[in-house]
């Protein structure tokens, strides 16, 4: 198997050390409160690693093995730094010094046992977005490193098809899984870490992925560990270490081969055709009675050394810097924004043709009112403003699984330092300008003409960029709760109930007077008021027009009315105002709560 010879780039080579690492399962509110660590174990605290002592090293393959609940993935997880040191009992060591979880998780790939990929996406689409994102030297060494990925991991023959998805038919389990290794490796990472790599794949995907990895331990440099779960003999020889965990303990730390010595010591015999870490695997429990116990309160307990010394961190490391400018990175993420918006058929053709129909299907509805002269003409008109405006920022929340899916390739990448945080908000929004536009032109023209409102163009043109800006109002407030929410129920929950509210308070089922003086502040939070008010005064301000008459004579005109509700011309351009600060507000609120999730990733 032939790979990219090793880079003159990366001179580190990295040694992960755990020294007596004990992990607790904390309630939610000890974790804000940092008291999960008190001066006293809790006789009832659940502890998911004991006294966990471990070293991985530069080129070598160390495997995590034990029964499932053994504290594999924790154990992964804390060397990843996801678990920061600071939230963990005992040393995490990275190069003899206190892990910087921040600084480490740039310089290593963790890939996680579930595909979290975008599924309208081919398989060299995504690893190209990756690498650019990722790669310093530009699109042409993001080309050459994605070909090389392509043959290493097998995946040459299936470069242009998509990913795929529940809802579209695409590649196979077993080659997403090697697509999602692709993506952590592309930045060509000094440090490595699996979960269960070989999980959902054939022996000999599964022996072509180990061997891929056991080539990069030796021929790079590269420090490798992962969980494994059940690996045939042919892979098991190519690990240089085996951690073997039960219930939080280990078991054995060292080779293959000191493991079958430690079970025949043991008194234990090894079967004929079963392999030895599976054996050792199914009388765990047995050798956990052979090893000295330490009870949970036991455990050692020093606080002073519970999150390190910051200063013995990297200080003597380069700055690590990202692999992109600002602007490269909006244009890159604006390019995978729009090849994803283009390609979901629910979130792009269907909203498009949905605009047409309903714009079609509310002008017939509403076409006599036009053509009225009865009292009631104003009445209706205003209730199709109503409707159309409930229609319109309604229409985003259809978007919302697929934001939460986005957020979290976000959370992902973003730890991992292939972009900022500022850069995915912003080219989220510019993406989705030239869209809602086009929405808005497809849904204006044939309702606004048919229904027969103003008939000039300056009151279509208007008429038209309040509904542009009413659909960029509505996606930057689900895009926030998407921010927000922990899934996508919730999310559905509390974009219902704001957004009733909102309509409640909007100034059309009780007026400005009548709303309680507490409740007050609702009226003006409400999304409905402000272009609820822009479609009242473009229809009814400006020239002197007739809007009820009775034989000929006018009894109501449109600037009287403008008056009756007390409105004003000059809001016409100022609630323009109000709602793109609409739009700011909520799109800059989506960035801090993303950077609120990133930070608390982080610590």
């Amino acid at each position: 198997m032939e790979l990219p010879r090793y880079s003159p780039d990366q001179k580190t080579e990295y040694s992960i050390k755990t020294k007596k690492v004990s992990y607790k399962l904390c309630h939610q509110f000890d974790e804000i409160k940092r008291v999960c660590w008190g001066k006293q174990v809790q006789p009832n605290s659940t502890f998911i690693l004991k006294n966990v002592s471990c070293e991985a090293r530069p080129g070598e393959v160390m495997a995590i093995a034990g029964p499932s609940g053994a504290g594999k993935t924790t154990l992964l997880d804390i060397l990843a730094g996801k678990i920061p040191p600071s939230r963990v009992l005992g040393h995490v060591l990275v190069n003899n010094k206190t892990m910087n979880a921040k600084h480490f998780q740039r310089i290593s790939g963790y890939v996680t046992q579930e595909e979290v990929l975008f599924p309208f996406l081919t398989v060299r689409e995504t690893l190209m977005y990756s690498a650019r994102l990722k790669l310093r030297g530009g699109f042409k060494m993001a080309t050459v490193r994605v070909s090389d990925l392509l043959k290493e991991l097998g995946l040459e023959h299936i470069a242009d098809a998509r990913i795929g998805g529940e809802s579209s038919r695409g590649i196979s389990g077993g080659e997403k899984r090697r697509v999602s290794i692709g993506v952590d490796l592309v930045h060509d990472p000094a440090v490595i870490l699996l979960d269960e790599p070989t999980s959902g794949l054939d022996s000999t995907s599964a022996l072509h992925v180990a061997l891929l990895l056991k080539s990069m331990a030796t021929t790079q440099g590269k420090t490798i560990v992962l969980t494994i779960h059940q690996p045939s003999f042919r892979i098991l020889e190519l690990f240089d270490q085996i951690l073997l965990l039960s219930n939080g303990y280990v078991l054995h730390h060292g080779s293959l081969h000191l493991l079958e010595q430690q079970l025949i010591l043991a008194g234990h015999s090894i079967p004929r055709h079963v392999n030895v870490l599976e054996f050792a695997i199914e009388v765990a429990e047995t050798l956990v009675m052979d090893i000295i116990e330490c009870e949970v309160n036991d455990i050692e307990i020093d606080h002073e050394h519970l999150g390190g010394n910051p200063n013995q961190g990297f200080v003597d490391e380069q700055k690590l810097c990202y692999g992109n400018n600002q602007f490269k990175e909006v244009l890159i993420l604006g390019q995978r924004f729009s090849n994803n918006i283009f390609r979901t058929k629910q979130l792009f053709l269907a909203r498009m043709i949905q605009a047409v129909i309903v714009g079609f299907v509310l002008g017939t509805v509403f076409t006599e009112a036009s053509n009225s002269s009865r009292k009631s003409k104003v009445q209706t008109q205003v209730g199709f403003f109503a409707f159309s405006l409930t229609y319109l920022l309604y229409s985003s929340t259809e978007g919302l699984p697929i934001y939460l899916q986005h957020r979290r390739i976000l959370m992902r990448e973003t730890l991992s330092g292939a972009y900022r945080i500022s850069s995915y908000v912003i080219a989220n929004t510019l993406v989705f300008l030239p869209f809602h536009l086009t929405v808005a032109l497809l849904y204006s023209t044939p309702v606004y003409w048919i229904i027969g409102l103003r008939q000039d163009i300056d009151g279509f043109l208007y008429f038209t960029l309040v509904v542009w800006i009413v659909l960029l109002m509505s996606h930057a407030f689900v895009i926030c709760f998407s921010a927000l929410a922990p899934d996508y129920i919730m999310g559905t929950a509390l974009i219902a109930g704001v957004m009733g509210s909102f309509f409640l308070f909007s100034g059309y089922f009780i007026s400005r007077d009548d709303i309680p003086w507490y409740w007050i502040f609702m009226h003006y939070l409400s999304l409905f008021k402000y272009p609820f008010e822009s479609f009242i005064i473009n229809e009814y301000g400006g020239k002197r027009r007739c809007l009820e008459s009775v034989q000929g004579k006018c009894f109501l005109y449109g600037d009287t009315y403008l008056i009756q509700q007390g409105l004003k011309q000059s809001r016409k351009w100022s609630n323009l105002g109000v709602m793109s600060g609409f739009i700011l507000g909520y799109t800059f609120l989506c960035f801090l709560v993303l950077c609120y999730r990133s930070y608390r990733a982080r610590c």
